[in-house]
């Protein structure tokens, strides 16, 4: 497991690191879409401290950290340096003293605490064993603290990677992990898409009052339809694809290009390109008493 980690922190540390800062604009205002609403839903309580899980750069510790007030504090924590010291560097300029980051594997590292709440906006998918993973979240939580996380739901249902990926895969050869020495993120955006799985992963990790509610929003992938090619052709499962192939994929980018520019071209809005998205909020509870 410590090989496979080491990968994914690798890919997560360099070549992803990057490609997510080149389209933060869009992630950042795209994904908030998701947390928002699950903060407006499920507010932190002032004074609470709470873990948010695979913080990335830190925005959404920030806004945990505003929710809960100067009584409370909040800790990002990621297994990528590169995207903590970004997010440090982001807390010092927006002043939120009551903020802390932690380069972490939340697979097998102390992570702390006792946190009264535990938050994930899509941090928990990338999980190599996510039973491990979310074991060590409910370890570090409060008799009663709650975990709340958000994973996207179906590919069918989110046409803003999905589309793509399919265009994708008609025209470049898929490498799996295994017929490569790349780096890679890991098993991919969909593998908490299941309610079954993820609730089996929550019991036998020793949770209870597991609960999930939809929540589908429209988000922006491209100020334009150039951007939204580059977009998707970086990321999500069809910019895996592509990278992953090497000179195979690099040479058939120029086809891709025009069968992406077809796919997502319904989706301009106003010169802008919004695409459908469909996600879980995801809510479970440390026991009162430990098992």
């Amino acid at each position: 497991m410590q090989d496979e980690n080491a990968i994914a922190i690798e890919a997560w540390n360099t070549v992803l690191y990057e490609k997510f800062s080149r389209f933060r604009h869009l992630l950042t205002k795209g994904l908030g879409a998701h947390s928002d609403e699950l903060f407006r839903r499920h507010a932190p309580r002032a004074g609470e401290r709470v873990l948010d899980v695979g913080c990335g750069f830190g925005d959404t510790t920030i806004d945990l950290a505003r929710k809960v007030g100067a009584s409370g504090a909040a800790t990002g924590v990621d297994c990528a340096e590169r995207f903590i010291e970004t997010a440090k560097g982001d807390a010092q300029s927006a002043a939120a003293s009551n903020v802390s980051y932690l380069v972490a594997d939340v697979q097998l590292a102390p992570l702390g605490g006792p946190y009264d709440a535990a938050f994930s906006r899509f941090g928990t998918m990338f999980f190599n064993t996510p039973g491990a993973a979310l074991r060590n979240v409910r370890r570090s939580l409060a008799p009663c603290g709650t975990f709340s996380f958000v994973v996207w739901r179906k590919r069918e249902d989110n046409p803003w990677l999905h589309e793509a990926e399919k265009r994708v895969r008609e025209i470049v050869p898929v490498v799996s992990h295994e017929e490569t020495s790349q780096v890679h993120c890991g098993p991919g955006p969909f593998s908490m898409a299941g309610p079954d799985l993820v609730s089996d992963l929550l019991v036998a990790s020793g949770y209870e009052r597991i609960s999930f509610e939809r929540f589908d929003a429209d988000i922006c992938i491209g100020r334009d339809l150039d951007e939204a090619v580059q977009f998707s052709m970086a990321l999500g499962p069809a910019g895996e694809i592509i990278r992953l192939a090497g000179d195979a994929g690099r040479a058939l980018q120029p086809k891709v290009e025009d069968a992406l520019r077809a796919a997502l071209e319904p989706f301009v809005r106003g010169g802008e390109v919004w695409a459908p998205s469909s996600t879980w909020f995801v809510r479970a509870m440390n026991p009162q008493k430990p098992r």
